[in-house]
């Protein structure tokens, strides 16, 4: 009888595992001021509702927020912060 071993890229806790899950730095910039045009915050170009469940968010919905971000920030014309 055959047993195959999980290798470590495979194992909890891992490399791997721990870059699907490493904390995404959050976009906010310290200057909050909600757009109602743009529909979200002029600082971080996050939706009210990102900002309210950032902290509850995946490493992977945060990333998706960090593209959408992306996404509204060059629609607006802002340059990225920073």
């Amino acid at each position: 009888m055959a047993v195959t071993l999980p290798t470590s890229r495979s194992l909890p806790g891992t490399a791997d595992a721990a870059d699907a899950e490493a904390p995404v730095a959050s976009p906010c910039v310290l200057v909050c001021l909600y757009d109602k045009d743009l529909d979200a915050c002029r600082g971080c170009f996050r939706s009210l509702d990102e900002i309210a469940h950032w902290s509850i968010y995946t490493a992977e919905e945060q990333r998706g927020v960090l593209e959408r971000v992306a996404a509204r920030r060059s629609r607006s014309g802002a340059q990225p912060a920073g």
